[in-house]
């Protein structure tokens, strides 16, 4: 089967974001795991040219913090990114603002179970951010 354009934009933005993670320190895919409240396999998944998986714009932020990512870096990422998914970008305007915070929390000792609360407490705090962006 043949690649189609958004495959290949894909690849284009991910090639970007593959390229300033590799020039980061190492750890820094862990680190953005952590941040995301996601298994290391995610941001692989996410973040390497190799697989067609999308990267969610909800994460964006939350990737440029972590990586450091500056601005021109950013600006060229984001445009290959509007080129894969027009009119998906969120407001980063507030990107700079974001610090991050570490939870300490139970071990289920499941997989399944620890990968249900990561996603429960990432989707709780992600909106919390969108609703104090609402009044501006």
């Amino acid at each position: 089967m043949a690649r189609d354009v958004s495959e290949d934009a894909i690849t284009a933005y991910k090639a970007i974001l593959a390229a300033i993670i590799d020039n980061r320190p190492s750890g820094t895919r862990q680190r953005l795991a952590a941040a995301l409240g996601k298994h290391r396999s995610f941001v692989t998944q996410i973040t390497s040219p190799g697989y067609a998986t999308p990267l969610p714009a909800r994460h964006l932020a939350t990737i440029f913090q972590v990586c450091h990512v500056g601005k021109v870096e950013q600006d060229r990422f984001l445009e290959a990114y509007q080129v894969a998914h027009p009119g998906k970008l969120p407001d980063l305007g507030n990107a700079g603002g974001l610090r991050q915070l570490t939870l300490m929390v139970a071990d289920f000792g499941d997989e399944r179970k620890n990968r249900m609360l990561d996603e429960a407490v990432q989707d709780f705090i992600q909106r919390i951010v969108l609703l104090s962006g609402e009044g501006d």
